[in-house]
């Protein structure tokens, strides 16, 4: 038998998948069977015609702010501040003696700015702390500011100002939503979807951490480590680089990239853009602003570069995403744009010839089409500029920014393919994908199950590139897709069997 080659169309019928330690070797029809000489021990499976896939990866979680999502106040569905008032009154009022913790609002939708005072107002002394959905600023009540140490406003804080304090919550709410074993319930969810990688960006943590989670029963997927500035001495001082094991552990979990958030978001208007936001006299800042200087960005690249280690820089402005290319190019460093949310077509080149990847997240564009609409205007054009991207030749890496998204690959590829989250036509659907490209950008490089490749697998209940009559029905199949088995360097990690 021909070996199969990336591109290649599937066998027509079932074949034979061998993994021997970490890798897949061999696949065909009439393997030797588990009994044989050849394979003497080997577990069999029977997959009854099922379909296998490399194992997934989210390139992109902040997992254990994914990890509380699910104990925090659901601030998505409210409308204005009056409606997510309501719901923090109400949460107050249930459980008096408790912090709140909100998750998901999005401001830039609401009609007006909110302040401290009216939080203060229905939360008397209680504690909340209301995190956007793009978790680039928190809106505090006093009570939570002063318990934060931070100092009294009546306004929200944003961005750099929040990211620092944010690693101070465990204070407030202490670290139950994130202990190892909460970690654990998450990370056994990611493998039901059949995945078996996740980047993790958290702000917090780092070495020691996971050392300690790993230990206590978090060792089930593969976790690259990021590290942001604050972290950087620590890795440094460990003499870590990219793709290292981290220490005292086993080679499943590696040291990732240097993270750097280069500006803001589209929901805090923060997002350093190259012309004014549609609604820009109500802004401090027209056009966004970027988060470092120049000089400060390019000290960090070459930083890392010299250290080896990538760096992921996030960069949702089309000003942004130029200066992080400016940056990538005058440093030599390696590694993604992540976000690339509103780009100039000539950057999308500049990307693809320096080799940057493009760390997306489609189901952003669910959330983020009405707005952008609504203060980027005829820009949106240039946003989720996928087919752009992938004709230039850039490596697309995707994943979901959880908790911003959720935890879902078969939600970020529906996106990719239909680009619409409701009986709306797709948005700008000549940047969207197939479902073989969105596949082939959620198994981290990995192009086919074939000998050689890794015991990464993902079986499926269903064809994931099956023949449909439109995009539309292409991406209800995938947000529909059930997994039925997923392994980690050929052990089995989840199984519905």
């Amino acid at each position: 038998m021909v070996p199969l080659r990336p591109g290649d169309p599937a066998p027509r019928d079932p074949v034979d998948v061998l993994v021997e330690g970490t890798q897949v070797t061999a696949v065909g029809p009439g393997l030797p069977s588990p009994g044989s000489t050849v394979v003497g021990g080997v577990r069999e499976v029977d997959a009854d015609g099922r379909w296998l896939v490399p194992g997934l990866w989210d390139q992109h979680v902040h997992l254990a702010q994914w990890t509380l999502t699910s104990g925090r106040l659901d601030l998505a569905g409210a409308k204005s501040p009056e409606q997510a008032l309501a719901q923090v009154k109400e949460r107050v009022e249930e459980y008096p003696e408790l912090p709140v913790i909100g998750w998901g609002h999005r401001s830039a939708g609401w009609d007006r700015d909110v302040t401290v005072s009216e939080l203060d107002a229905v939360s008397g002394d209680t504690p909340v702390v209301l995190i956007s959905g793009d978790g680039h600023h928190a809106w505090l009540n006093t009570t939570a500011l002063l318990f934060l140490a931070m100092p009294v406003r009546d306004s929200v804080v944003r961005e750099a100002e929040w990211f620092a304090a944010y690693p101070r919550l465990a204070t407030l709410v202490g670290n139950d939503g994130t202990s190892p074993e909460a970690y654990r319930r998450t990370l056994d969810h990611a493998a039901s979807m059949g995945v078996v990688g996740l980047v993790d960006f958290e702000f917090s943590g780092g070495v020691a951490d996971w050392q300690e989670r790993w230990a206590a029963g978090c060792d089930l997927l593969k976790i690259r480590m990021s590290t942001y500035a604050e972290g950087l001495d620590d890795v440094l001082t460990r003499g870590l680089r990219t793709g290292d094991p981290l220490p005292e552990l086993d080679g499943r979990i590696t040291m990732g990239p240097l993270k750097i958030i280069s500006d803001g978001s589209l929901n805090t208007r923060t997002a350093w853009c190259c012309e004014p936001y549609g609604d820009a006299h109500r802004l401090e800042y027209p056009s966004g602003q970027p988060n470092l200087s120049g000089t400060e960005l390019r000290d960090l690249l070459r930083t890392a570069h010299r250290n080896a280690l990538e760096v992921a820089c996030h960069a949702i402005g089309d000003a942004a995403v130029a200066e992080a290319l400016a940056s990538y190019a005058d440093t030599g460093a390696r590694g993604s744009i992540e976000h690339a949310q509103m780009v100039n077509r000539a950057d999308v080149a500049t990307m693809a010839r320096l080799g940057i990847r493009a760390s997306i997240q489609p189901a952003h564009l669910l959330d983020d089409r009405d707005l952008t609409e609504k203060i980027w205007g005829e820009r949106s054009a240039r946003c989720f500029a996928f087919r752009w991207m992938l004709d230039d030749g850039v490596t697309l890496a995707m994943g979901s920014d959880a908790p911003v998204s959720p935890l879902d690959p078969w939600l970020a590829m529906a996106a990719g393919v239909h680009r619409s989250a409701d009986d709306r036509d797709a948005w700008h659907g000549e940047q969207a994908l197939t479902p073989q490209e969105v596949l082939a950008a959620s198994v981290d490089g990995q192009p086919m199950v074939g000998a050689g490749s890794r015991g990464d697998l993902a079986l499926l209940d269903s064809d994931p590139l099956a023949a449909s009559d439109s995009p539309a029905d292409a991406a209800t199949a995938l947000r529909a897709m059930t997994v039925a088995a997923t392994w980690v360097d050929g052990q089995e990690v989840y199984s519905a069997f």
